[in-house]
């Protein structure tokens, strides 16, 4: 986040979901107001906070031109300028990392995304990377800006926060390679691990769709929760309102659930409610192995017209590792004994 003092307007570049909240609180901290969300490129190790940031502030997200996100407001391009109070903040394109990758240069700094890194530079081998267009990008536009200039990348798993553009010059090892053949060869050669959420990322970087986890705290924040120890002493009563519904696979629920409890996988419950729950107004617990899907399950019910559906506050796993009460189905096929 970068403010004028004088008109207290701020920027936004690059922020992450799970950090929105911090944004919010550290503007009126600074007592700034935002003014434009950025993203220097599309992400794939993150999922980008401007889609929810702009439903809140109703400011515009702002993106390269060659971005294929539908929800960008405001397309820019090599040589644009962006007004934020009295600061300039010019569009600096910058492919290689993605095809939509941009830097954006101040005076004194250069806020370089993933194109340059403090110690590396951004990987070229996720869709739509080009190792030949990070040369050019380096090579002949970043690196042929002053030594002094400071850089902030988007990024760095280090903690570090920023460099100047002469220390990486000099030592940053992906800079040394100075011949364009030379370079190509060390990009491709990189044998770097997948982003743990590329999939995901992409398709709501991209599209502007929701995260697992977002979807899970919607819902989550449309329920209410039940304790473990209050789910307990119901089943120490015997209490008859309560219904305890298992949302697992049957396979996994036959293995071992809560006393009493019925099973209906949470991809057949739409299809099974009307017939399996035909009282809306019963006090329903939904749980499943972490929690999680179980939450979804609550909040579907309570869409239908369940009113009354809760969902466990953890999940079975942690029933377990505290010691309360299972049942286990026989496996089928073999008899009852004794």
């Amino acid at each position: 986040m970068i403010g004028c003092e004088d008109t207290r307007s701020a920027i936004l570049v690059d922020p992450e979901l799970d950090e929105a909240d911090r944004y919010l609180a550290l503007a009126a901290e600074k007592a700034l107001r935002v003014r434009y969300l950025l993203d220097t490129h599309t992400h794939a190790d993150h999922f980008t906070a401007t889609i929810e940031l702009a439903r809140q502030l109703g400011v515009p997200i702002v993106m390269h031109r060659r971005s294929a996100a539908p929800f960008v407001d405001l397309r820019v391009e090599d040589g644009e300028t962006l007004i934020v109070g009295k600061l300039r903040f010019r569009i600096l394109e910058t492919p290689g990392h993605t095809d939509d990758s941009m830097c954006l240069l101040l005076p004194d700094r250069i806020l370089s995304g993933d194109t340059l890194l403090v110690g590396g530079t951004g990987r070229t081998d996720l869709p739509t990377g080009d190792p030949e267009a990070l040369y050019d990008s380096l090579f002949e536009r970043v690196l042929r800006l002053a030594d002094d200039l400071l850089v902030f990348p988007a990024h760095d798993y280090k903690g570090r926060t920023n460099s100047t553009l002469g220390a990486e010059r000099a030592a940053n090892p992906r800079l040394q390679p100075k011949d364009r053949a030379a370079f190509v060869a060390l990009m491709r050669g990189l044998d770097l691990a997948t982003p743990q959420h590329l999939t995901e990322a992409l398709r709501t970087n991209r599209t502007g769709g929701k995260t697992v986890k977002q979807l899970i705290a919607e819902a989550g924040r449309n329920i209410a929760f039940m304790s473990m120890e209050e789910v307990l002493r119901d089943l120490e009563r015997n209490n008859p309102s309560l219904l305890l519904l298992d949302v697992r696979e049957g396979e996994i629920f036959r293995a071992g659930h809560l006393p009493g409890a019925r099973n209906i996988p949470r991809g057949e419950l739409e299809l099974r409610a009307n017939r399996e729950l035909p009282d809306p107004t019963a006090r329903i617990l939904t749980y499943c192995q972490f929690g999680k899907v179980s939450t979804l399950a609550a909040h579907t019910l309570r869409t239908m017209g369940y009113i009354r559906a809760v969902a466990l506050d953890g999940g079975f796993d942690t029933w377990v590792q505290a010691g309360y009460p299972l049942k286990v189905d026989e496996p089928p096929g073999i008899p009852h004994q004794g």
